[in-house]
């Protein structure tokens, strides 16, 4: 049995539709798993042991329609028996149907069960404390012959070599030793994402008086100019804390770094899904117009994965109202989230760090 579970796009819905493959694998060990995915997030499943192939979507596809075609004929004579799309859009619809398996299984919405012969209802609920972002991608594994659920963490698996050379790595800034590093999330990854840094500014200085860590600020080269403002704003003494031109060569790297990392604090995101993959505490301050129960999994273990919404400390503001009807007020919003509010939760969260 050949079986294709297709997750377009983000990071962090990779790693989560990963469980996916997983759980398909030790139901049906002798079935053939391949996932397909986009080029870039191919480092959070390389070396996953329970995805026999992994089949990359180009960019080019999308504006190249010769070059689309020739991949839908690749997926027609792969000869799937069954294609689980996670990702529910057009590109992955077009596969789906073109692929000619006898099961289909996708999200249940107006036109799909015209194209599917399962589909499954999204929740924005989550029930499991899972977080709805993996409990609904669970529930397109049982949609299938009612397959066991074995695995409800998605796991980044690292090579003992990487991960040496990020100790390594990590040892030239601690020279003294003994000194815990934290990885900050410090940019979201557009700025309706992004706390505004003037807050941020003040929740890494109480983060530098309430530790000695080192931190470690995480965000895109082109993110460097406001990167450089957040640094300014901080405290001298935070200052000093902060290692500046932290470089990793990838994503692989970063991963490595990470698992070396006391904890990721900050913006809400893929780093955050990566650290909970790699067993890493996490600390996510999720954006006003994004509802966190979508992604704010596994928050019963004492304090080792720890959220902040708006919503939690001004519930008024969300009576009524879409999460994503607030998007465009999300600079507003953000204004509202005061650093007092974040610094609150955050202090018995880096008493249970510095504990453990």
């Amino acid at each position: 049995m050949k079986i294709l579970v297709i997750q377009q796009k983000m990071i962090g819905d990779v790693l989560v539709s990963s469980l996916i493959c997983e759980n398909l694998k030790l139901n049906y060990p002798k079935a053939e798993v391949h996932y397909l995915v986009n080029r870039f997030t191919i480092p959070v499943i390389k070396n996953h042991p329970y995805i026999d192939k992994i089949v990359v979507f180009e960019d080019e596809y999308r504006s190249d329609k010769l070059a689309l075609y020739r991949f839908l004929k690749q997926i027609r004579h792969s000869n799937y028996d069954v294609v689980i799309d996670a990702y529910g859009k057009l590109e992955s619809n077009l596969i789906t149907l073109f692929s000619g398996a006898q099961t289909k299984i996708g999200w249940e919405k107006n036109y799909t069960k015209l194209l599917y012969t399962e589909t499954v209802n999204i929740s924005s609920e989550s029930k499991l404390g899972l977080g709805s972002a993996i409990e609904n991608r669970l529930n397109l594994v049982k949609s299938y012959r009612n397959s066991a659920i074995h695995s409800t963490r998605p796991q980044i698996h690292l090579t003992p070599l990487e991960l040496e050379s990020a100790r390594q790595k990590l040892a030239e800034f601690s020279k003294t030793g003994g000194r815990d590093f934290l990885m900050i999330s410090a940019l979201g990854s557009q700025p309706e994402k992004t706390y505004p840094l003037a807050y941020m500014a003040k929740v890494l200085d109480f983060i530098a008086d309430d530790t000695d860590a080192l931190m470690i600020l995480n965000y895109m080269p082109q993110q460097k100019e406001d990167i450089t403002r957040l640094y300014d704003l901080c405290q001298p003494a935070t200052q000093k804390q902060i290692i500046r031109n932290f470089e990793v060569g990838g994503l692989r790297e970063f991963l490595a770094v990470t698992k070396f990392c006391k904890a990721v604090i900050g913006n809400e995101g893929g780093a955050t899904n990566m650290a909970k993959a790699l067993n890493v505490h996490t600390f996510s301050i999720f954006s006003p117009w994004i509802d966190k129960q979508g992604w704010n999994g596994f928050e019963s273990e004492n304090l080792k994965h720890v959220s902040v919404h708006l919503e939690d400390f001004k519930p008024e503001y969300f009576r009524d109202t879409k999460f994503k009807e607030l998007k465009k007020k999300s600079d507003d919003l953000y204004l509202k989230f005061k650093a007092e509010f974040i610094i609150k939760i955050l202090k018995p969260f880096l008493n249970t760090l510095i504990a453990g």
